[in-house]
């Protein structure tokens, strides 16, 4: 059989294979049909990849690279090493110990192509796979009874170690730019289907787009994506078939469903096995919001899959790390920015009468008060004419927020427009108030009108940059700044942080969001 072509068009009634309507009544469904005939249909439906062209695919780094730069990042190093150390064999030591780690790396899994995503942290993938070669060395050396020091040779391992971890983080990073685009059809209820898509097709901060949906149930789904075929409330004979026709015909290379009453266990565990059959990837959205993959850890028992949710960093090393981290980045910014906070603060204070420096009172971790730096970017009176303004708000939460806002000044305009206002709440991190990454510090009549949910943003100290920062600042709504705040509040880690840093300079570059 070719390709399937059903139109785009929404569709109101159950749809099959051909895209012309299909009643589902009680008797069309066979309910004692043999399984291996029930689940014999979806293999008969193929793409056409002579007449359809090809789903692009992401391009990570060819395995061959991957070998060679394992194999040459930790046998060149060891053998300089022994060698400069007088060891016997160096050269024998060094080529013996990158073939084990290259072993060792594709044992683990190191070398296989994995989902837009779905990369280990390169430091922990790495120093795992080094204490193994580090034990399996110890073992040959203890069989062959080598004439090496231990300590030279745990020693010429190390450079491997680093040359493996810069590696996979240089690969992360590359990945992460060019964010191969899966093509998903997303399968469910109205009601779940329409929030994947939203939210699936509202961002672009991760690879996958929908591009079709198969509605099940009556109800109409209103997300704005081509409807490509509909499932009845109850299981059918061609459950399976219905969804590979409709990824096909939209070069779909994954069905992400939406579990829910009339997507259960048996059904869901069917349908798995007639899109694999098809050659189809299954992903199952989880109800799970706000948890980084990071923390989320697979299990079984029971013949369950249970997923293990690790708790918020708070405490331990990372916190010790953000801590150090914060202190020596906000002094080592205060000294290399000096120049230009003189400028900035003799600029701000000849453009306009009034200080040069805007102490706010803030809410931080905890919801301790302390007061927040900033330069002056508004008139002396700025805040006994708020009230005069209220009825202008353009935020409709706690903040107040307008595009154009009179009291601002001509150099403050400027001054936001960079972001370079906020530059003396370096002195709010050096001090230990606020982080170099965070959420947005509130002010305290925005936090007296707080919800249980809103005030788990102080649970961590609020940064000088942060989710909201990179991702629109004043353009994102009052929940879309709350939802990115606490993401960060439950998934934060060091290395999040670097790349939230990272990521602040394009937008600052950018402005778009600074008013």
């Amino acid at each position: 059989m070719g390709h399937v072509e059903i139109p785009e068009s929404d569709i109101s009634g159950p749809v099959g294979l051909a895209g012309a309507p299909r009643p589902r009544t009680a008797a069309s469904r066979n309910r004692t049909v043999a399984p291996e005939r029930v689940w014999s249909t979806p293999t008969t439906v193929e793409r056409d990849h002579a007449e359809r062209p090809p789903a692009k695919k992401s391009s990570g780094p060819r395995v061959p690279f991957l070998v060679l730069t394992d194999l040459l990042g930790l046998g060149v190093p060891a053998w300089l090493v022994l060698r400069a150390g007088d060891q016997p064999g160096p050269l024998a030591a060094g080529a013996s110990a990158a073939l084990v780690w290259t072993g060792v790396r594709a044992a683990r899994g190191r070398y296989e192509r994995r989902l837009p995503g779905e990369a280990p942290g390169a430091a922990r993938a790495s120093s795992g796979d080094w204490l193994v070669l580090v034990g399996l060395l110890a073992v040959l050396l203890a069989v062959t009874g080598g004439g090496l020091d231990p300590a030279a040779a745990v020693a010429a391992l190390v450079p491997g170690l680093a040359v493996a971890v810069l590696a996979g983080t240089a690969g992360g990073l590359r990945t992460a730019g060019r964010r191969g685009v899966r093509r998903v059809l997303v399968v469910g209820e109205a009601a779940g289907l329409d929030r994947a898509v939203r939210l699936l097709n509202s961002r672009e901060d991760h690879p996958y787009t929908a591009v079709a949906v198969v509605p099940v149930g009556p109800a109409a789904p209103d997300c704005g994506t081509p409807v490509t075929g509909r499932l009845a409330p109850r299981p059918a004979d061609d459950d399976a078939s219905t969804v590979l026709g409709g990824a096909f015909a939209h070069d779909a290379d994954l069905v992400l469903v939406a579990p829910g009453p009339q997507l259960d266990d048996d059904r869901l565990r069917r349908l798995a096995w007639g899109l694999h059959d098809g050659g189809l990837a299954l992903c199952v959205l989880s109800d799970l919001s706000g948890v980084a993959a990071a923390r989320v850890r697979p299990a079984s028992a029971a013949g369950l899959t249970l997923l293990h949710v690790a708790p918020p960093l708070r405490r331990g090393p990372q916190a010790v790390l953000k801590t150090v981290v914060d202190r020596a980045g906000a002094a080592l910014g205060l000294l290399v920015l000096a120049p230009l906070l003189l400028t900035v603060a003799l600029a701000v204070r000849l453009s306009s009468p009034g200080p040069v420096f805007h102490r706010q009172i803030r809410h931080g971790r905890h919801n301790r008060p302390f007061t927040m730096w900033k330069f002056r970017t508004m008139v002396a009176d700025a805040e006994s004419r708020r009230e005069q303004l209220s009825a202008a708000n353009e935020s409709e939460g706690p903040m107040f927020k307008m595009r154009r806002d009179p009291r601002v000044t001509r150099i403050g305009h400027a001054l936001r427009r960079t972001s370079v206002d906020e530059l003396p709440q370096l002195l709010n991190v050096l001090r230990g108030d606020m982080s170099l990454v965070g959420p947005r510090p509130p002010l305290p009549e925005e936090v007296s009108h707080y919800d249980e949910r809103e005030l788990r943003r102080l649970a961590v100290r609020p940064g000088l940059t942060g989710l909201w920062q990179v991702s629109g600042r004043s353009d994102l709504s009052w929940q879309e700044t709350v939802s990115l705040d606490l993401w960060y509040v439950d998934n934060w880690s060091v290395v999040t942080d670097m790349g939230l840093l990272a990521r602040t300079v394009r937008a600052v570059t950018d402005g778009r969001g600074a008013y």
